[in-house]
Parts: C-alpha cells; structure tokens; sequence
C-alpha cells in the first residue's frame, strides 16, 4: 500500500464529538477527512436522550445549528436535587443565574442528522461512511492509519488525526494507557410518561441504591436514568411494565403523581475510565475515547464537546506544520486537564458520597443539599460547572 499525506486532519468517528470538531474546522477553511464505522443515517432514528449544557448549546449556536434543534429540545428551567428519606433538598434555577435554560434535553438521533446535514455543505469536509479503522499508529512527522472503506484497505499519513469513535480503535496504540475503576453498577435508561407535567423541572434524586434522574424530555414524558448495584438493575429489567412503574414510584415518591407509561429498557454497566496521557506524536483523544464518566451528573457528553471546540480553537491558532507537535500538544493537555479531570472527580465525588449508607453520612448529605440552597456563592459555583466546565 501507498501512503500520501492526503488530509491535514483525519477524524476517526463521526458521532456528535467527532463531527462537532470537522465544522468547528471546516469554519476555519481547512481540508478535513472524517471515517464513520456506520451507514450514513444509521444514527437518525436514535432515540437516547442527550441532557445537553448550556455551553454545548453555545457551541451549537456558534455552528449556525441550534435554531433548527432548538423546537426538537425540551428545556431544563430547574433541577431539583433531593435524598431518599430526607428532607434536605436543592433548587438550581435557570433564571436565578441569568441563563434561559440550565440545559436541554435531546434525542442523540435528532443531532446526529442536523450535523450530518451540515457536514454535506462543506464540500472540504470528506466523510466516509461504513469506514473501519484498523490501524492508528503515532509518528513523528505524521500519524499513520490504515482503514477499511468499500472492500478495499487503505492507508494515509495526517498532520493530525484526531480519535473520537468512543474508544473503539484504541487498541494497541502506543504510549496510551487507560485507567478504569468499575463501580459494580449499572444504569437502566428508559421514556416514562408521569401522571403531572414536569413545569421543565429536571429530578435528581439520591439513594442509597444509586442515583434515580428524569430528565423532562416532551410534553409530561420524562427520560429516566435509574442507577444501582448490577444485580438489582438487572432485577429491574425482568420486571413487567405494570410491576416496574410501581417499583419506580416506591423509589423516587410523590413528587410527579403516578407514573403510567414506560418505553423500552436498557441497561449498561457503570465506570469511570480515562487515559494518560490523551495525546501520542500527531495524535489526540477526545469524548469518551478520552475519559467515561458516571451519568450522575450529565458530564461526560458535554465534557466530549468541550474537548473538540477547544481543539479546533488550538488547531487553528496554530501554523499547521506545527499541527501534533509536542508544544501544540502539550498546549491542549493542559487546556483539557482541568476539565476532564475535574469531570471525572466530581461525578465520582457524587457517586461516592451519596450512593452509600454509612452511619452518620446521611445527616451530612441532608445538611449540604440544605446548605446549598442558601450560599449563592456555592449555588452558582454548581451551576457554572455543570454549564461550562472549570472555567464556569
């Protein structure tokens, strides 16, 4: 096989993250090659529930998109974060903290085929579907990485290739390692339909079990992420729908009247994974690639997005025959470093602190939810995190 340098930027995964970071480029004039493993449109019809950030939705905006998703998105005004047998709670208030909405909550699928459709208007944007990588290998000018396209093995040399399929192609690439802590837990996501509107409020509700949330996805319907200990998920999953719906309001209470519909469940297990470092010579990592976090707190995806806006804002404050170098990344390990770690700690931080029974341990939990509400400084620290990141 013959290589040539044929892309200044090979982006492997053209999920969300990885074709966020192909428009954030294409914006700046550059020739981009993306490879998605899917058929085009495969992820259309996804109908998972994405809790996106106010500042994803700022990124949306800068991208001309959010005006077309905006109508698809249910806004989150509140969250209410409350814990099982307590009376200590949490209001978050979008209004409070001078933004229209803490967040939005959106079907994967219906962003998915907005940036789809925006990566058709760029004819320097080459995406090529059904796509699998099968070899990605640092080098010193250039990263080398061979793929499968139509029967037919190729190979190309890239200033910058840039890994944001979620993982899928990182074994046996050198000088990255990944660190990974399994909780023993899954999360069982869902669509339940609640007898009483939700008024836009978001619920987080912490047990001893794990943590329950519904996220307002539609007119009453909420998007349910129910996390506990494997085996009682599983449980779960065995339930029927008359059975599980009454399981879910001995858990969570009566807060939203009865719940009377439930979509189909899935589950899948809980970790916390990164990588150190998330960069080799001519090579980034970014989104769940780079670091998988606890849903606790709706980080990880938006943490994703945050890694392929600021790489394609170093990109292009940097000459391109600089592109991978060891100062450029350099540059975006310590830019990222806050952010991801600072994800990873405070989603474990919640995990740890409030999915337990220890003795003693609710009475502080109660006291910190109450506290909370009354130090703005602290409410408002909160809100800026769950936005922006670190930078808040």
């Amino acid at each position: 096989m013959s290589e040539a340098l044929e892309h200044d930027i090979l982006i492997v995964g053209g999920g969300p993250v990885g074709a966020t970071l192909a428009l954030a480029l294409q914006y700046k004039g550059y020739n981009v090659t993306m490879l998605e493993a899917r058929a085009k449109g495969a992820a259309h019809h996804d109908q998972r529930a994405l809790a996106l950030s106010y500042g994803s939705i700022l990124i949306l905006e800068k991208l001309g998109l959010w005006s077309e998703l905006e109508p698809k998105a249910t806004a989150i005004k509140t969250i209410h974060v409350s814990q099982r047998g307590s009376l200590g709670r949490s209001l978050l208030k979008a209004e409070e903290h001078g933004q229209s909405a803490l967040g939005y909550v959106l079907a994967y699928g219906d962003l998915s085929a907005a940036l789809d459709r925006a990566l058709q208007q760029f004819p320097d944007i080459h995406v090529h579907y059904e796509a699998e990588a099968l070899a990605i290998r640092p080098g010193n000018e250039a990263a080398h990485v061979e793929y499968r396209y139509q029967d037919e093995v190729h190979a190309c040399r890239s200033r910058m290739a840039v890994l944001a399929d979620g993982g899928r192609s990182l074994a046996d690439i050198p000088g990255l390692q990944r660190e990974t802590k399994q909780y023993g837990h899954d999360a069982l996501v869902s669509k339940v339909k609640c007898e009483l509107p939700h008024g836009n409020i978001a619920y987080e509700r912490f047990t001893p079990a794990g943590p329950v949330a519904l996220l307002p996805n539609g007119e009453r319907d909420f998007s349910l992420v129910w996390t506990g200990k494997t085996e009682e998920v599983q449980t779960l999953l065995a339930l029927d729908d008359e059975q599980f719906l009454e399981a879910l309001h001995t858990h969570f209470g009566d807060r939203l009247g009865r719940f009377l519909e439930i979509g189909k469940r899935l589950s899948f297990p809980l970790k916390l994974s990164y990588l150190k470092p998330v960069t080799a010579p001519h090579l980034a990592v970014i989104g769940n690639a780079a670091q998988t976090m606890h849903p606790v707190a709706g980080q990880g995806f938006n943490v994703g997005m945050r890694d392929a806006w600021e790489l394609a804002q170093l990109l292009a404050a940097t000459p391109v025959a600089d592109w991978g170098g060891d100062g450029m990344l350099r540059t975006y390990q310590a830019a990222r470093k806050a952010d991801t770690r600072g994800g990873l700690m405070f989603t474990d931080f919640l995990v740890n602190v409030f999915s337990n029974d220890i003795v003693g341990l609710r009475k502080v939990r109660a006291l910190g939810l109450g506290l909370l509400d009354i130090v703005p400084f602290a409410k408002k620290r909160l809100v800026g995190k769950m936005s922006f990141g670190p930078k808040g």
